[in-house]
């Protein structure tokens, strides 16, 4: 686990558990190791002038300075800095259909575990960071902001109990679209079982660099051959005799899978969305930091 104390976090105040979280995540592991390849992999809001300096071979031409040239009799370039400065938003799903609980935890907890990393990423980094997170609805809503004790609210957001149970994708991107005018990072956690959600992520792409992280269970393929089951839907409420000895039902279950699987990945391919899949066995923190490392080496290309 990325956070070791939550293992005895039931015998911790809230209040505490949080500051311990914040040490923890704060020391020198996620500084060095997660926070530097969070870094390299998005760009700033844009450009920022530097200093001038003579032309050298391979300098792009289009970058003399032509008034500074001409008084020198010599080629000068202009340099430029990228602005560190980011706005991420991070939009995390609270549903229901995370929170089954498996040997291995449940997919809630590798999703708070997420956004809690690239929350104190961007804190570390001196980004802004803001939140909303959602359920059938939007639940909460944290406007960005920077700092350790901005970092905390968002955590405060992050640990409430989920009043709702349903998936409305579609209504966080929309809440999304509307508090937030200017470009961004935004970075949807959410296992995507959700409907409808196709057109509001491609427009929300055309404002911002969305990235989409899914949380997976590796049991969600596999069904058990235990006869017959009640199945209920955690979402719905609706209830179901289901005959898990039957091949028929094992052959319907894996071809929704795929076809789910393959929905998900043309909604992000046509938005021009950045996605990564995260399971229930996966490090959060390495995955991502593999991911990073991925999407800056695409481009400095």
């Amino acid at each position: 686990m990325i956070f070791p104390e939550y293992r005895q976090e039931e015998q911790i105040p809230a209040r505490q558990r949080d500051a311990t979280r914040l040490r923890i995540c704060t020391s020198r592991w996620v500084d060095s190791i997660f926070a530097g390849e969070y870094r390299s992999a998005f760009r700033g809001r844009g450009i920022e002038f530097e200093e001038v300096r003579e032309y050298q071979p391979g300098d792009d031409v289009r970058a003399i300075d032509w008034n500074v040239t001409a008084r020198t009799g010599r080629p000068f370039v202009k340099r430029y800095i990228e602005e560190r400065e980011m706005t991420v938003m991070l939009l995390v799903d609270r549903s229901a259909s995370l929170a089954a609980s498996r040997a291995q935890g449940t997919a809630a907890r590798v999703a708070l575990d997420i956004a809690r990393l690239l929350t104190l990423a961007a804190s570390r980094s001196n980004d802004r960071v803001g939140l909303v997170a959602f359920a059938n609805r939007v639940e909460s809503f944290v406007p960005p902001g920077k700092g350790l004790r901005h970092a905390r609210r968002v955590f405060a957001e992050l640990a409430r109990t989920p009043e709702g149970c349903g998936t409305d994708l579609a209504a966080a991107l929309e809440f999304f679209g509307r508090v937030q005018r200017r470009p961004c990072i935004a970075i949807i956690i959410s296992d995507f079982l959700a409907s409808d959600f196709a057109l509001p992520l491609a427009s929300a792409s055309r404002h911002h660099d969305l990235v989409a992280i899914v949380v997976t269970d590796p049991l969600d393929g596999q069904l058990p051959r235990v006869g017959l089951v009640e199945a209920i839907d955690p979402e719905s409420g609706l209830r179901r005799t289901i005959d898990l000895d039957a091949a028929t039902t094992h052959a319907m279950h894996e071809v929704q899978v795929l076809r789910r699987r393959a929905e998900r990945q043309r909604n992000f391919k046509i938005a021009g969305v950045d996605f990564l899949e995260i399971g229930l066995n996966d490090s959060p923190m390495k995955a991502l930091a593999s991911f990073f490392l991925r999407r800056a080496s695409r481009r400095y290309r």
